[in-house]
């Protein structure tokens, strides 16, 4: 049997589509915040149509806008829901023990990452015993999909559609803020990763920086992030590069078994659940 949505239903997907894509976009500006008229830019709604939804999300307390600038920003409840989901699903609680073993083993410093549309974001950082540091990326520092190593493997682990789609949508960005990313100068560098199963960043963000990345995956084969390790590049010649990946990818093996192991949990039992013992041994 055929199911035909109604006019009425599909008017109303599309004002839950539009919906979230507006409180995506202000998600993005967490400190300075959207304008509406960046709003209408950047979505293509006519101001009538974004007022008219951020309204709807603001009485849902989704969103709300600073009454002296007029900027939106997300809600109270976004903060609750989120809150609410982490008990199911914190990849930060999730790959802690990941982020220490890495440092411990490889005494540089190692970053969890994930994808938020065309960039990613850094999540949280652990440092090594190695006492001369890369400071190439921070918590919180946002950069387009393909910069930097974590960033490069999460890009590499997409089908080459999404890939295009990425690097052309950002051609610009990487052009006046990244030239050294180009998707000419990335896409080597992402069939290397596609063959190795991790990548590497020779240096293309700070010469002096270098980096090596494994993306992971959710049970349904999504990317969920990636992890990487970055160290001064007199540490990361050929040889530790492979030592370095092969211990990403190890890694990665464990930490998609505890994702696993939380998604096979009934969402009441999983608050009380603790990630799995990985058992990697501190060497460096």
């Amino acid at each position: 049997m055929t199911v035909v949505k109604t006019p009425m239903e599909s008017i109303g997907a599309q004002s839950v589509d539009r919906a979230l894509a507006l409180l995506s976009l202000i998600g993005r500006c967490p400190v300075e915040g959207v304008g509406l008229s960046a709003i209408v830019q950047s979505t293509g709604l006519s101001r009538p149509t974004a007022r008219r939804l951020l309204l709807a999300l603001m009485r849902a307390r989704m969103v709300e806008q600073d009454a002296t600038t007029r900027r939106y920003y997300l809600g109270e409840e976004t903060y609750v829901l989120g809150v609410l989901a982490a008990k199911r699903f914190d990849l930060i609680d999730l790959t802690r023990e990941s982020l220490l073993d890495l440092a411990r083993l490889s005494g540089d410093t190692v970053f969890l990452s994930v994808r938020r549309d065309y960039h990613s974001v850094c999540l949280a950082k652990e440092e090594g015993a190695f006492p001369i540091r890369t400071h190439a990326l921070e918590i919180g520092n946002r950069h387009p999909l393909g910069v930097g190593a974590g960033s490069l493997a999460i890009l590499a682990a997409l089908d080459g559609q999404e890939q295009a789609e990425i690097l052309n949508r950002n051609r610009e960005i990487l052009h006046a803020n990244f030239p050294g990313f180009s998707p000419e100068a990335l896409a080597p560098l992402i069939a290397q990763a596609t063959e190795r199963g991790y990548s590497v960043n020779p240096g293309l963000l700070l010469t002096n920086s270098w980096g090596v990345g494994a993306a992971f995956h959710l049970p349904d084969g999504r990317v969920a992030g990636a992890l990487s390790i970055a160290a001064i590049d007199s540490r990361m010649g050929p040889d530790r590069q492979a030592t370095l990946g092969a211990a990403l990818l190890e890694e990665v093996t464990r930490l998609e078994a505890r994702i696993a192991n939380v998604f096979s949990l009934p969402a009441s039992k999983t608050l009380a659940s603790k990630p799995l013992q990985t058992g990697s041994p501190a060497a460096k």
